[in-house]
């Protein structure tokens, strides 16, 4: 795949300059505006460089921790499974990152509690250093 690195560049100077005032909240998944990585990150999804995240910690009205979503099923330490409506998904806990709420797109559901609290308990085993 030729990654478009020009494209990128030109929607983050966009996305520098809005104003949004949005509400983000713990355990809830949103589409979000995420930059084009290299080698072995996971990069965007579909148009626009967008792709799923969960958010984990809220830190300020503008910053969050989030943890990129997948659908492609993973099964090391590094990533949690888990099951909405009958569809896997695959929480890629190795790439964990702030980010500001501009990246923030749309917002997809809010995920259940038990399995957010099953994903963050995965992610503090991870980052046990």
């Amino acid at each position: 795949m030729e990654k478009d690195f020009d494209n990128w560049n030109k929607l983050k100077k966009e996305i520098e300059n809005e104003s949004k005032n949005i509400i983000i909240k713990e355990w809830e998944i949103w589409w979000t505006h995420i930059w084009l990585n290299i080698k072995s990150e996971s990069c965007w999804k579909w148009n626009k460089f967008r792709r799923p995240v969960l958010v984990m910690k809220k830190l300020s009205h503008t910053n969050c921790i989030i943890v990129p979503l997948s659908t492609q099923i993973k099964k090391w330490t590094w990533f949690a499974n888990y099951n909405i409506e009958g569809i896997e998904y695959t929480a890629l806990l190795y790439q964990i990152r702030m980010m500001h709420t501009n990246r923030f797109y749309v917002k997809e559901t809010k995920l259940n509690y038990r399995i957010f609290n099953i994903i963050k308990k995965k992610l503090k085993k991870l980052l046990n250093f």
